[in-house]
């Protein structure tokens, strides 16, 4: 992975856990809302693994936001 792709990958996590922050969910409450295992979102939000599009629109819907907006600026 190049040194680009992880900051893109931190950023896009930094984005995920502020909007999960906003609805004060911790992350085993995001796992809960969208059924996915809470290792693989604080992954996510680490930039530690890469989520693939229908991942990130899973997290999109489940945070109340579009994709656009989970993506916009990165």
């Amino acid at each position: 992975m190049s040194r680009g792709t992880h900051v893109l990958l931190v950023q896009l996590g930094k984005r995920i856990q502020s909007l999960r922050k906003n609805k004060g969910w911790t992350q085993t409450d995001l796992a809960v809302h969208l059924d996915m295992n809470r290792g693989h979102i604080s992954d996510i939000e680490q930039g530690k693994r890469e989520a693939g599009i229908i991942t990130l629109q899973v997290i999109a819907r489940g945070l109340d936001t579009t994709m656009a907006n989970l993506l916009k600026g990165l």
